[in-house]
């Protein structure tokens, strides 16, 4: 069989969300290519396919083959996915916690939130992947961050995002992308805020 045939797991496809993530902030990739190139990557059935994507970024390849990743200069090495698992549960993450590039938010009859105001945040977007089922998420960021949601794919559920949309114009931009089914998702800023803007202050 052909190696470009054969058959790429979840693993393979957030290394190169990872990748994907490294390249734009190495200036390699525009915020829309990078988001044409998530929708590719998270549909891959196939290492060619998979592989498609990434092929005319330098360096940068999937597991498995030879070819060296150099770190990039003046770059943190990319972290590992922050998987947050939760099955009748609750999760929160506050304070000065560490982004990675990427969250894998899996999460049955559960409650999440994510609060971003004081994070250790060192790349440009921050991707959040959800597969939800009849659960509660809730992401409070900054004023100077985006976010866009258009990747979400809901049934019987509701997504907002009460923050600027795009293009991006602050510190960070955040990518919400995957699953919601009988489920709410919300994206804020903190309440303090609103209370400014309402006061014009």
């Amino acid at each position: 069989m052909d190696p470009r045939d054969l058959r790429v797991g979840d693993a393979d496809r957030e290394h190169v969300a990872a990748l994907l993530q490294r390249a734009v902030g190495e200036g390699m990739l525009t915020l829309d290519e990078f988001s044409d190139r998530m929708d590719t990557a998270m549909a891959a059935r196939t290492r060619g396919e998979l592989g498609a994507v990434i092929a005319d970024l330098p360096g940068m390849h999937l597991p498995g083959t030879q070819l060296p990743m150099p770190s990039g200069a003046g770059l943190a090495p990319t972290s590992a996915p922050l998987p947050l698992h939760a099955t009748m549960s609750t999760i929160r993450r506050t304070g000065d916690w560490q982004v990675p590039e990427v969250v894998t938010i899996k999460s049955r009859l559960s409650d999440v939130a994510l609060d971003f105001s004081a994070a250790d945040i060192r790349t440009p977007v921050v991707t959040i992947e959800v597969d939800d089922i009849l659960g509660s998420i809730d992401i409070v960021v900054p004023e100077d961050f985006t976010a866009d949601l258009s990747a979400l794919r809901c049934t019987a559920s509701t997504a907002n995002a009460k923050v600027r949309g795009g293009p991006p114009v602050g510190r960070v931009h955040l990518v919400v992308r995957g699953k919601l089914r009988f489920s709410t998702l919300n994206v804020k800023h903190p309440f303090g805020t609103r209370v400014r803007k309402w006061w014009g202050s």
